[in-house]
């Protein structure tokens, strides 16, 4: 794999700001581990992922009205969608790797139309 390849199917790009800023070089580390967990949902669920927001800048996360502490201005978290499941259904898939040890416990959020997960170290959800 390439310096910008982190998974067998995820690539850097796909976490960088929406606002086009990439993400930090003192935050790969968190990309890293992140890329890693949805690497894991994807080669359970055979679903490809959508990141629809991983890593924000600060301004921009103003901007779009986000949570002050987001796990996002860390490289920590990601909005995901698949076309095969629900962000409900995603949530259980995830919690079921969680009890298996497979995915770190860290922070899962049901919206709409996506599931928020995020590597924090300790369990939250909403």
């Amino acid at each position: 794999m390439n310096n910008n390849q982190l998974t067998t199917n995820f690539h850097l790009r796909e976490f960088k700001c929406n606002d086009g800023t990439e993400v930090p070089c003192e935050l790969l580390a968190n990309v890293g581990v992140l890329a890693a967990q949805l690497q894991v949902l994807r080669d359970y669920t055979g679903a490809a992922i959508y990141i629809n927001s991983a890593y924000r800048t600060e301004d921009y996360n103003k901007k779009i009205g986000g949570a002050n502490e987001s796990q996002h201005l860390l490289a920590k978290a990601s909005d995901i969608t698949t076309k095969m499941h629900t962000p409900k259904q995603l949530a259980k898939i995830v919690e079921k790797l969680i009890k298996e040890g497979k995915m770190k416990i860290g922070g899962i959020g049901i919206y709409p139309g996506f599931l928020h997960i995020d590597t924090r170290d300790i369990k939250a959800r909403w």
